[in-house]
C-alpha cells in the first residue's frame, strides 16, 4: 500500500497541453509591461506629472498613516525573507524538492538583482518640465522583495493552495507597494514596474517547477479551502472598486466646467493603479497556473 502511493506521489503531472505557449505570452507582457511603463512614466510629460503629482499628495496622507507604513517597511525585508525561507524549506523538505526550491529561489534572486541593475543603468528622469528629482528610482527595491517572496511561495506552493497563496501575497505585496508612496519613497511607477519585473521572472520559473512537479495536480476550484473561488473574487471585486476610485479621482480634475484643484486625487489614483495593477497580476497568475494543472478527477461530461 505504501508503495504504490509513493509510486503514485512520483508520477509527474505534466502541464496541461498548450499551457508552454501561455506561460511564453505571460514572460513577454511583463517585459513589454515594464518597458512601457518606464517609457510612459519616465520618458513623457503627462506620465512624469501624474506620477509626481501622485508623490507629491502622499505628503498630505503621511501624517495619520506614516508611522505605520515606516514600521512595515522596516520590518519588510525580514518579513519577506521569514516568510519565504519557512514556507520554501518546509515544503522542500517535506515534498523532497530540492531542485524546484533553487529555481524558485535563483528566480527571486534574480528579481532582486535585476531592480539594483535597473536603477543604475537606466537613464535619469529627462527634464520634461516637472519638478521631480531626476535619479532613478524604477522599481521599487522594497516591492521587488516583497512580491518576489510572496511568488517563491507561490510557485511552491500545491495547486489546491495556489490560489489562497496567490491573493494573500499579492496582498502583501500590495501593501508593501502602497506604503513606499504613503512614505514618498517611491511613485507608483515604480511599484507597478516591480510587479512586472518580478513577473519576468517568477513566471519562466513556475513553467520550470510544474513542468518537474509531481504534485502538480489538483480537483479545480471549489475543491479545497485553498482553492475556493473567493480567492479569484476578493481581488477582482478589489479591483474593480480601485478602478472605480482612479476614475471618479481623475474625473473631478479632468477639464470641464466642475474642474477642481487637485489636493489628494492624484495620490488616490496612483493608489488605485497599484492596487488594480498588483490585483490584476494575482489574478492573471492563478489563473495561468490552474489551467496549467492537470485535474486529478476531471468532472463528467
Amino acid at each position: 500500500m505504501t508503495s504504490q502511493r509513493q509510486a503514485h506521489t512520483r508520477t509527474p503531472a505534466r502541464p496541461a497541453p498548450g499551457s508552454g505557449f501561455l506561460f511564453v505570452l505571460a514572460t513577454l507582457a511583463c517585459v513589454a509591461g515594464l518597458i512601457a511603463t518606464y517609457y510612459y512614466f519616465v520618458q513623457t510629460t503627462t506620465g512624469q506629472f501624474i506620477d509626481e503629482s501622485a508623490l507629491v499628495e502622499a505628503v498630505d496622507i503621511h501624517g495619520p498613516a506614516g508611522k505605520a507604513t515606516t514600521r512595515f517597511l522596516d520590518l519588510l525585508p525580514t518579513i519577506s525573507l521569514v516568510m519565504a525561507a519557512v514556507v520554501v524549506l518546509f515544503v522542500t523538505v517535506i515534498r523532497k524538492r530540492w531542485t524546484e526550491a533553487g529555481i524558485a529561489v535563483a528566480a527571486c534572486i534574480g528579481a532582486n538583482i535585476a531592480t539594483q541593475v535597473l536603477k543604475d543603468v537606466l537613464p535619469a528622469r529627462p527634464d520634461k518640465g516637472v519638478v521631480t528629482l531626476e535619479l532613478n528610482s524604477l522599481p521599487s527595491g522594497h516591492t521587488t522583495l516583497a512580491a518576489s517572496a510572496a511568488a517563491a511561495v507561490f510557485l511552491m506552493a500545491s495547486p489546491r493552495w495556489r490560489p489562497m497563496a496567490g491573493f494573500v501575497g499579492g496582498t502583501f505585496a500590495i501593501a508593501s507597494g502602497v506604503s513606499t508612496l504613503i512614505n514618498q519613497w517611491h511613485r507608483p511607477a515604480d511599484v507597478v514596474a516591480a510587479f512586472l519585473l518580478v513577473g519576468a521572472f517568477m513566471v519562466p520559473a513556475g513553467w520550470l517547477i510544474i513542468r518537474r512537479g509531481a504534485w502538480n495536480a489538483w480537483d479545480g476550484f471549489g475543491a479545497h479551502v485553498g482553492s475556493a473561488r473567493i480567492w479569484l473574487t476578493m481581488p477582482v471585486a478589489i479591483g474593480l472598486a480601485s478602478a472605480a476610485v482612479a476614475v471618479y479621482s481623475l474625473a473631478r480634475i479632468a477639464p470641464s466646467p466642475w474642474q477642481e484643484v487637485s489636493t489628494t486625487n492624484y495620490f488616490w489614483a496612483g493608489i488605485s493603479l497599484i492596487v488594480i495593477a498588483g490585483y490584476l497580476a494575482t489574478v492573471a497568475t492563478t489563473a495561468l497556473f490552474a489551467f496549467a494543472a492537470r485535474r486529478r478527477n476531471p468532472p463528467r461530461r
